[in-house]
């Protein structure tokens, strides 16, 4: 039964694999909006973080070991006139909890923004809790707003008679439109009358054709250059005006561009997944591999006892293993892909070992180390 089970496993593996290269071959090179692979420097967000409290759980909160918990609810009731004992105060409804959220660049007082929460103490689960009022600051301690709403976690964890049942993490969830700014975000855009276009993945050939694209424009020609592999600047005329910053920069971010990704592999051995880049090429070689399957079963026999006695647990019993090999050996088989190879040559060339994904895993890392992989093996 398990090994009925593991051949399934690899099949359904094997066969999320060779989707994925052959889904690939329909993505070609095409061109994308400036918006899609760069940002303005400048608006990146701010990120916020606060300390509050969770109630209404049903009790599955912070036992009384947590004492930062046990503080909290205790100074948190001495504002509305009630002390509490502080000896076994059995409080197991509350959690404590960080509030976390990035806050978007010229948002304005009232905006109203979702927060992260997630438990810091030994509470089991969040769901159906409240968070209560909390203070959201930025990094320099300036407090922006207050987080307060009923938590949304995305699961469920029942236990009854030693049987429990879950689905994702329980400990932590997301409170919709929690966060109401009081501050303003301000971001600055222009320096020294000038803007610049940040890659999100630095390259030097998109840089450049980014540069090209916005020079193409009739107010901004000869305006742009790539500083680097990750950075474009655009020196803006010195009549421009505030109304026209921003239709200047709607102009830029919707020009497409050609990028030019690395030609990498991506390789998850946890999974078992594997994702060729469509730039990946493969040079001639020839592969012979096999794999080796061993399988040791163990059974526990008893002594047979004489008639008519009554079980002992003294009775004699030995174990016997079952020890099976199983070794797969493929002929060599010839890899000729096309120059220039694409994603689907390679998916070809791959299908034709008919090994198993964790094999395959095997295959790549020998190609890289032979030279006959052109690309970047990453290994996660």
């Amino acid at each position: 039964m398990n090994r009925m089970k593991r051949k399934y496993s690899d099949l359904i593996m094997k066969l999320t694999v060779m989707f994925i290269l052959s889904a690939l071959t329909l993505i070609e090179a095409q061109s994308a909006r400036i918006k899609d692979i760069a940002t303005i420097e400048g608006v990146t967000g701010v990120q916020a973080i606060g300390y509050g409290l969770v109630t209404g759980l049903n009790n599955t909160g912070d036992n009384q070991r947590s004492t930062y918990t046990v503080q909290s609810v205790s100074n948190m009731l001495k504002r509305f006139g009630l002390t509490i004992p502080q000896t076994d105060p059995r409080i197991r409804n509350v959690a404590a909890v960080m509030v976390t959220a990035t806050l978007p660049t010229f948002s304005r007082p009232g905006s109203k923004i979702d927060v992260q929460v997630s438990s810091i103490g030994d509470a089991t689960s969040l769901q159906g809790g409240i968070l209560l009022m909390s203070p959201v600051s930025t990094a320099n301690g300036t407090i922006i707003g207050m987080a307060q709403g009923a938590l949304s976690v995305g699961g469920f964890d029942f236990q009854a008679m030693g049987s429990r049942v879950t689905r994702n993490f329980v400990t932590s969830g997301r409170v919709p439109n929690g966060l109401i700014l009081e501050k303003e975000i301000p971001g600055t855009i222009i320096q020294n009358q000038q803007i610049k276009i940040i890659l999100r993945d630095p390259d030097f050939t998109t840089a450049n054709n980014i540069a090209n694209a916005v020079n193409g424009l009739s107010n901004l020609a000869n305006s742009a250059f790539a500083l680097d592999g990750g950075t474009v600047q655009v020196q803006l005329p010195t009549t421009i005006t505030q109304q026209q910053i921003v239709q200047t920069i709607s102009q830029i971010e919707l020009l497409n561009v050609v990028s030019d990704p690395i030609a990498r592999v991506v390789i998850n051995e946890r999974t078992g997944t594997i994702v060729v880049g469509g730039n990946v090429q493969l040079l001639p070689a020839v592969i012979a591999h096999g794999g080796l399957e061993i399988q040791i079963q163990r059974q526990v026999v008893f002594a047979q006892p004489a008639p008519f006695t009554i079980f002992n647990k003294a009775w004699p019993m030995a174990g016997v293993a079952t020890i099976t090999a199983d070794e797969q050996i493929n002929p060599a088989m010839p890899l000729n892909t096309p120059t220039p190879a694409t994603v689907q040559d390679i998916a070809n060339s791959l299908n034709l070992l008919k090994v198993k994904p964790r094999d395959l895993i095997s295959i790549f890392q020998a190609l890289k180390e032979s030279g006959s992989l052109q690309g970047e093996l990453i290994i996660q």
